[in-house]
């Protein structure tokens, strides 16, 4: 997932030449805590947060005065991996961060609850979407062997002796989010998913051998 696949294109436009108050009407209307400022070619010029120019005295002097400057703007890349947008929140505790292209214009803004909504998607997904995926990706596995492995895996993994036709069972039952809490998370989920798809080709291989 790319980075233009979470953000607002709808995005609140200000430019450096508003007024606080133009500014803070603008935010008031759409709903916005912080909003992208910028120049007369769509260029970031800086960030305003509604925090700061509630505090604002003169409230006719342009937002190029109280506002961040670019430099000190947190940006990503509309090409760039959904995840790089993830650990930049984490890291610099933002609310919004500003989406641009090859030419350094704001193209979108990825919001705080933009990432929230997406993961609660996911989380809802159920795991037998994913397991059909992964035949669709082992050309040449049928879904029986690949039911076959996961059973292998889940009994060597946790000691649990389960049929192939119980485990389909099972995932069919079973949201991606219900799979992170059983396995311990998701670097352990998808680690379960490499072995499977180990196992099913090591299987398959070892067949043609006999013959």
């Amino acid at each position: 997932m790319k980075v233009r696949e979470l953000m607002d294109i709808n995005f609140l436009r200000l430019y450096k030449d508003y007024s606080v108050e133009e500014a803070i009407q603008l935010m008031h209307r759409k709903k916005r805590f912080s909003a992208p400022v910028l120049d007369e070619e769509d260029r970031l010029a800086g960030l305003v947060l509604s925090v700061d120019l509630a505090v604002v005295e003169d409230r006719s002097i342009p937002i190029s005065e109280v506002m961040y400057p670019s430099e000190k703007v947190i940006t990503v890349r509309e090409k760039d991996p959904a995840r790089d947008a993830v650990i930049k929140f984490v890291k610099y505790k933002v609310v919004s961060i500003p989406v641009l292209n090859e030419e350094d214009k704001i193209v979108g803004v990825v919001r705080s609850c933009d990432i929230i909504k997406t993961l609660a998607k996911l989380y809802d997904i159920p795991v037998y979407k994913l397991f059909k995926i992964l035949e669709r990706e082992l050309k040449g596995v049928t879904w029986e062997e690949l039911m076959e492995a996961s059973a292998i895996v889940t009994k060597n993994t946790t000691g649990e002796d389960i049929t192939p036709e119980e485990y389909e069972k099972r995932i069919r039952n079973t949201t991606f989010g219900q799979a992170l809490w059983a396995c311990g998370g998701l670097e352990k989920f998808f680690a379960g998913l490499i072995k499977i798809g180990e196992v099913v080709i090591a299987r398959k291989v070892a067949r043609f051998a006999r013959k």
